[in-house]
């Protein structure tokens, strides 16, 4: 596959991409055409998740809101970070509202997503939930704790996805390297791939409005940690063209042969970060002489 998708490719922050039925779909934090009026707008007026379809990664499909607010879910404003794991033959998204997360289920790739019990994850404040389903069936639900910094945590999920099991106190990831505190002390956006018995956990580090915003990973044999950071971080940041890249996601193409790695830039403005973009590349595992695979990504590039 090709390493040229048109970036960036339309509005859209947070984009998570999901491969199902050999089409793809991405949910992101929504930017439509009320927030575009006003892009310097706050996330109260984003009310909900859209879903984008495609069937090449090149054209794209507004298909219209997967979850809306009113519309069976908790939550009144700031709908961030939408994700969405196909499990035992329904779709569940976890996505953040009022600084909480919760989690909804559809029988769609396009939605609706609802909620049977309209709860929150947990009651404390969390944003950027991400699961991971292990070769075992055991689910994990990676998320970032907000104070003192966002810092990214683990947690197991109940057989259902529907609730959590078990916090773990162990902070992973805390924004400390050089690269990571440009602009504040913030790591989030957590995604975990499992690649020779490893668990990569990559996330952004920055301020989202930063443009030095960027994606580093740390590796684990175990998905609760120690996790020891990439000593090449970061893997993805600006160049002369994109900046403000990260809080991403990873799925295979339709035929399973590429890993694709989406992420958002900033939109060019120089007076505000927003609207942000959604863009895609290639990503790969790169084997190393020296030891454990490298996780690459393949730009910002168009």
């Amino acid at each position: 596959m090709e390493n040229s998708f048109n970036n960036p490719i339309f509005y859209g922050a947070d984009p998570f991409l999901l491969t199902y039925g050999g089409k793809y779909y991405v949910y992101c934090t929504t930017q439509n055409e009320n927030t575009l009026a006003n892009f310097a707008t706050t996330s109260t007026d984003i009310d909900g998740f859209e879903v984008y379809e495609s069937s090449d990664l090149k054209t794209w499909e507004n298909k219209g809101y997967c979850l809306k607010k009113g519309d069976g879910v908790i939550g009144e404003k700031w709908f961030w970070a939408p994700e969405v794991t196909y499990y035992n033959g329904k779709f569940y998204m976890v996505y953040t509202s009022e600084e909480h997360l919760a989690m909804a289920v559809a029988d769609n790739p396009l939605g609706p997503f609802r909620q049977t019990e309209q709860k929150w994850l947990r009651e404390s404040k969390a944003i950027d939930g991400h699961i991971l389903i292990d070769d075992d069936g055991k689910a994990y639900l990676y998320y970032v704790r907000l104070g003192g910094g966002n810092r990214i945590f683990v947690a197991t999920l109940t057989e259902d996805l529907l609730s959590i099991e078990e916090e773990y106190e162990e902070c992973l990831i805390e924004a400390q390297e050089p690269w990571e505190t440009v602009d504040c002390k913030v790591a989030e956006g957590p995604f975990v791939l499992k690649h020779k018995g490893l668990y990569y956990l990559s996330y952004s580090c920055n301020h989202t409005r930063c443009p030095d915003y960027s994606v580093g990973y740390a590796t684990s044999p175990s998905p609760f940690g120690p996790f020891k950071r990439y000593e090449g971080n970061p893997i993805l940041h600006r160049n002369e063209k994109f900046w403000g890249v990260g809080h991403h996601s990873f799925a295979y193409s339709a035929d399973g042969s590429t890993l694709i790695c989406a992420y958002h830039c900033h939109s060019g403005r120089e007076d505000n970060y927003k609207p942000r973009r959604f863009c895609l590349n290639t990503a790969e595992f790169k084997e190393n002489a020296c030891g454990e695979d490298i996780l690459v990504i393949n730009g910002p590039c168009e």
